[in-house]
Parts: structure tokens; sequence; C-alpha cells
């Protein structure tokens, strides 16, 4: 099942269409952490998207591209400066190439402290058959 979602990196290729999109943003652009596990009945994408909200989030599927895109805005520390940070605001933007054998219809997204989980179904013909064996 490894080919029903393919990947790709901040670069903005995708794996099936090597297609360069040039994004413009003043803002810092993050390609999120994902795990992508699957059991028998669906494929699971979970991205670390810290400091998004489900407001600002937008997940799409065109042409059998799954894209992930998130803004966050700075964090403001009232009374307090700021003495080291290894976190910055900025965009988050992921792609995903998704197979015919995933069920576009029923694809569901959740978000959960900053933690993105996406259940893509499959399809019915995609899903593993046990076929008994009859005596002859």
């Amino acid at each position: 099942m490894a080919e029903k979602v393919k990947s790709s990196n901040d670069t903005g290729k995708t794996a099936k269409e090597n297609t360069f999109v040039e994004r413009t943003s003043h803002m810092r652009t993050y390609s999120p952490a994902v795990d992508i596990t699957e059991d028998k009945n669906n494929l699971y994408i979970h991205a670390d998207v810290p400091g998004a909200d489900d407001k600002s989030v937008n997940i799409t599927l065109e042409n059998n591209i799954l894209t992930i895109e998130a803004h966050v805005e700075d964090i403001e520390v009232q009374g307090r400066e700021i003495c080291g940070a290894e976190y910055a605001s900025g965009d988050y933007y992921r792609v995903f190439t998704v197979s015919e054998a995933i069920d576009r219809d029923k694809i569901e997204a959740k978000m959960k402290n900053g933690m993105l989980s996406i259940t893509l179904p499959k399809a019915e013909v995609a899903r593993v058959k046990s076929i008994p064996i009859k005596e002859a």
C-alpha cells in the first residue's frame, strides 16, 4: 500500500508530477513532519503543525494532489522579553499524491494540540480480501 500516498517536501515538487510550484509569501514556509500509517481499511497521515488550529489549516484535494497548508502567527509574550527562541512563526505546506485506491468522498481530518490527523479510507476495490479454499 506504500504507493497509495506519495509525498513531497517543501520544495513544492510532487513525487508523481515533478512540477515546481513557486510560492510567494513574506513568511517562512515549513514542511511539517508527518507519519503515514495504514490498517486494513484506511491510510492515516499525522502532521505536526505546532501553533496551528482548525481555523488556520486548509486541506484540499484536486487532481490526485492532497495539499496541507497552515498559517501560524507570531506568539506575543506580554511583560516578558524573549531570551531564546527555537520556534518561529510561518506557513506550513506539504503535498501528497493520492492514488485512485482512496475513497475521496470519505476523507476526514481532525486537529488537536498542533497535530493534524487525516484519515484516507481505502476504496472497496483496494481492500485486502480473504479468499476461502473449497474442498475439491
